[in-house]
């Protein structure tokens, strides 16, 4: 079944290129089936990219889902057309009286700054807490992952020597845990980020697991109540984002070593290999399906 998103938005006509199957809200209309409701609070500054990618892995399963796009209301973007935001985008004011059964907290480019300094935090705090309530369950990336574990749990980040970017390996802990369905006992994911979280934290935490961890740490978090799911990775990079970030860091004129087991031969003018794909969907269909599909009402109050 398809991802209904607006008719105009770009990402629709990049995924439809990629025989996604994407339906526009006239389409959606006349079909009597109870689609999800998944919202995206996309923090990452290229949002375009962020949009097609996260919706490439949400449009490939059997469930029809209706994906609303969350921006901060208290942070004027530097990197998006204000029209964009304004046309495919809403605020949190606006949708704080509805329920949705999933959402997504993204990433952020911020790690260097404590949770406080962060512009958008208070903001950022009401809507964790309002997950509690109105989400049936809510998967946060990267540096999204590290707030949550902090808001909710208490367990802060801390700076890296130097930043962890790259493929590394993965094991699984809980192999028979429904979010890792399928998954092979070693995967492989990709890292970018300044700040890591601490192992032993999680671990002696009594309502969280640590579900996967690697070469880079923690990776899969989840909570025992099955609400609050952390990736501290980007399992929805496409296989030239980082390649694309080291060559953005580089022209910025940052001191920065080419990401670890990345380029074919360490050679940064060849191509990526996507190696991570077949996980990234099983992650994707696994979270929608057991976490939000199974668990979620098929009325809300």
């Amino acid at each position: 079944m398809p991802i209904n998103i607006p008719r105009k938005m770009p990402a629709k006509e990049i995924l439809e290129k990629e025989k996604i199957f994407v339906m526009d809200e006239d389409r959606a209309i006349t079909q009597d089936i109870r689609p999800l409701n998944i919202l995206i609070l996309n923090l990452m500054p290229e949002k375009q990219k962020t949009e097609v990618q996260l919706l490439r892995l949400l449009g490939n399963t059997p469930l029809q889902l209706n994906v609303s796009f969350l921006h901060m209301a208290t942070h004027q973007s530097k990197t998006v057309n204000k029209t964009h935001l304004d046309q495919f985008y809403t605020t949190f004011s606006q949708v704080k009286d509805k329920y949705f059964d999933g959402m997504i907290i993204t990433g952020a480019p911020i790690e260097h700054l404590p949770f406080q300094q962060v512009t958008y935090w208070e903001e950022l705090k009401e809507i964790m807490k309002w997950t509690e309530t109105q989400v049936t369950s809510t998967m946060h990336i990267c540096w999204g992952a590290q707030a949550a574990l902090y808001y909710h749990y208490g367990i802060d980040k801390y700076e890296l020597q130097e930043k962890c970017s790259g493929i590394f390996a993965h094991e699984l802990k809980y192999p028979k845990l429904k979010l890792v369905r399928g998954f092979d006992d070693v995967f492989l994911a990709p890292h970018s980020r300044n700040t890591s979280v601490s192992e032993e934290e999680i671990d002696q935490h009594p309502d969280l697991l640590l579900v996967s961890k690697g070469e880079a740490g923690p990776f899969m978090i989840m909570s025992k109540d099955e609400k609050n799911i952390m990736i501290t990775g980007h399992l929805e990079y496409d296989a030239t984002t980082l390649a694309e970030e080291y060559k953005r860091d580089l022209n910025k004129g940052i001191s920065i070593q080419p990401p670890e087991n990345y380029f074919p031969n360490n050679d940064y003018t060849k191509k990526p290999v996507h190696t991570w794909r077949s996980h990234s969907h099983l992650l994707f269909s696994n979270w929608l399906n057991y976490y939000v599909y199974q668990e979620t009402p098929y009325e809300w109050k």
